[in-house]
């Protein structure tokens, strides 16, 4: 019923900058908050940054002065833009979106990820 596709992941240098994308699609009534995580190797889920339906964000510290998130309510989009790429930022980046679907049901939905590789 809901999908969630992320895209622009890749490999970069150090240093260097990447624009993710994650759009969703299928039946909804209406999406809330969307954000993105990253799984390193070894490591858990974490959050990277939010944004809520008003566009208002949030980050991670680790994120902070260097990411930019922002999202496109017509396109039910959220974008993500990554500057100063940084070795320990490596991970697999997941779009995520609170979402009510048609039949009243709220939750948070996933995308299934795209691979960042940052090379020194």
């Amino acid at each position: 019923q809901v999908q969630l596709v992320e895209s622009g992941g890749g490999l970069v240098q150090a240093g260097g900058s990447l624009n993710l994308s994650c759009a969703a699609s299928g039946r909804f009534f209406s999406i809330n908050a969307m954000g993105w995580y990253r799984q390193a190797p070894g490591k858990q889920r974490e959050l990277v940054a939010t944004i809520t339906s008003e566009r208002n964000p949030d980050y991670a510290n680790s994120a902070k002065g260097r990411f930019t998130i922002s999202r496109d309510n017509a396109k039910n989009t959220v974008y993500l833009h990554m500057n100063n790429l940084k070795l320990e930022d490596t991970a697999v980046y997941y779009c995520s979106a609170n979402i009510r679907v048609v039949t009243g049901l709220v939750r948070d939905y996933w995308g299934r990820g795209t691979q960042v590789t940052v090379s020194s």
